[in-house]
């Protein structure tokens, strides 16, 4: 591992091109070892005009941390080093668990509806937090990436419309200040397909074969359509294992390292989870049940975008927006952005890296 060392007579100009930086190894006997840095000249950058409001997406459709995956190595046996931090606990990161002091419903059309929470200082500067999925819902965690200003939580239930952040800024980009995105997904089939085909099954193996077999080999061709057919059953005996099975695979592979108790989704992993002994409470069984229905929903339908790549084509249209996203894809359409990358963690906003991302970019933003 190497770290720079930060005395400003660390660093001197090498040429006209490069910066000079003395990094030391770690150790005991570490060495100064001299690293020449290409320095590239920007020109400034325009001032971002403030604008109605902030939102912060949570889920799939959302920022990390940039860490380094080297640094972060686990102690050799003995070392007195600390902790990794992507084993920490997200609570070193964390603001004070607050409760909301207003909730309710938002009736968006003749079918649909949006349950909010309010939290935090009714007259502080306001964001929207919205979770992803789609259908995922929010933990109470999600309450305390702010110092807690003003924040509108939205939710999400089994008969809710899902608001999306991305295509709410591309719709209404004069409304938004800032967005904060992370583990951004953007429903294209290529996403789709690695993670609920083929492609994931590589890296998940043992988690992959309770998914696949909750579905007869014959139907295997398409397993989001296969799932789709279980999932709208009438029969609870045929919708509900679908949905266990369905929920059960996302939950499970959506950490770097998967947390004895899923509380996002209050999925229960006890003693015998490698034997695929799952408890399922009723909640459990309710959660897993909304859960899957919605987001096979939104895949069956393709996001209900008019095309396969509308969030990039149309990324033109919040390029004035400060923005810090994770998403390479994304990235490359929208170039202002701050890119972000946490090395170590997989999906879930939960996991430390990213938590300590998350707190970061909204402290960033809060002053704006």
């Amino acid at each position: 591992m190497l770290k720079i060392r930060s005395a400003s007579s660390a660093v001197r100009r090498a040429s006209a091109k490069t910066v000079q930086l003395v990094a030391l190894t770690n150790g005991k006997n570490a060495r100064s070892v001299p690293v020449n840095v290409p320095v590239k000249s920007e020109p400034p950058r325009k001032p971002h005009t403030a604008l109605a409001l902030s939102m912060v997406a949570l889920g799939s459709l959302a920022m990390g941390y940039s860490t380094n995956a080297a640094s972060e190595a686990a102690p050799k046996s003995g070392d007195k080093t600390d902790t990794p931090r992507y084993l920490s606990s997200p609570e070193e990161f964390l603001y004070p668990a607050i409760q909301p002091f207003n909730t309710g419903r938002l009736k968006v059309s003749a079918v649909h509806s949006l349950y909010y929470e309010e939290c935090g200082n009714p007259y502080g500067k306001p964001v929207i937090m919205v979770h992803g999925g789609p259908g995922a819902g929010c933990s109470d965690g999600m309450r305390r990436y702010h110092d807690p200003p003003g924040l509108t939580d939205v939710k999400q239930r089994s008969d809710d419309k899902l608001l999306q952040s991305i295509a709410y800024a591309i719709t209404h980009p004069t409304r938004v200040t800032e967005l904060v995105l992370r583990g951004i997904f953007h429903l294209r089939k290529q996403e789709i397909d690695f993670y609920y085909q083929h492609g994931s099954n590589f890296l998940y193996p043992d988690r992959w074969e309770a998914y696949r077999d909750a579905i007869p080999e014959d139907e295997r061709g398409d397993f989001v359509k296969a799932y789709h057919k279980r999932l709208t059953s009438d029969d609870p005996n045929v919708r509900i294992p679908a949905a266990l099975a369905w929920t059960t695979w996302e939950r499970t592979t959506s950490n770097l390292i998967p947390p004895v108790r899923f509380e996002s989704c209050g999925i229960l992993l006890d003693k015998h989870a490698e034997e695929g002994d799952w408890s399922k409470s009723m909640d459990e069984t309710k959660f897993a049940e909304a859960f899957a229905r919605i987001e096979n929903h939104y895949f069956v339908n393709k996001g209900f975008f008019p095309s396969n790549e509308f969030l990039n084509e149309n990324a033109y249209k919040i390029r004035h927006i400060p923005t810090v996203i994770t998403a390479w894809d994304f990235h490359k359409a929208f170039p202002e952005a701050d890119f972000r990358v946490v090395q170590t963690a997989g999906h879930s906003a939960m996991e430390p890296g990213i938590a300590k991302g998350l707190v970061d970019a909204t402290n960033r933003f809060k002053g704006l």
